[in-house]
């Protein structure tokens, strides 16, 4: 779980959440979306993967990146169990 808050740590990292939250998106049209280099991007969606916040498929030459719901479940689940 660590890895998903210091994931959820960076802005850039939680605006690619809310673009893959509209539709699953390559690399490349994540990186459109911000003035920082692709390089930069692909580091933000390996710590996004490595959390499993997002999940990606090869789809011929392109990795086609979608948002992984279920840890979001569990985060949301976890947190109300603090509440009571």
């Amino acid at each position: 779980m660590n890895k998903v808050f210091k994931a959820l740590n960076d802005n850039t990292r939680r605006e690619i959440l809310n673009l893959l939250k509209e539709k699953d998106m390559t690399a490349g049209e994540i990186a459109e979306a911000f003035s920082i280099t692709k390089p930069s991007i692909s580091h933000h969606l390996d710590i996004l993967s490595q959390a499993e916040l997002v999940t990606s498929e090869k789809q011929g030459q392109f990795v086609i990146y979608s948002l992984n719901t279920t840890v979001l479940d569990d985060i949301l689940t976890w947190m109300m169990t603090l509440k009571n």
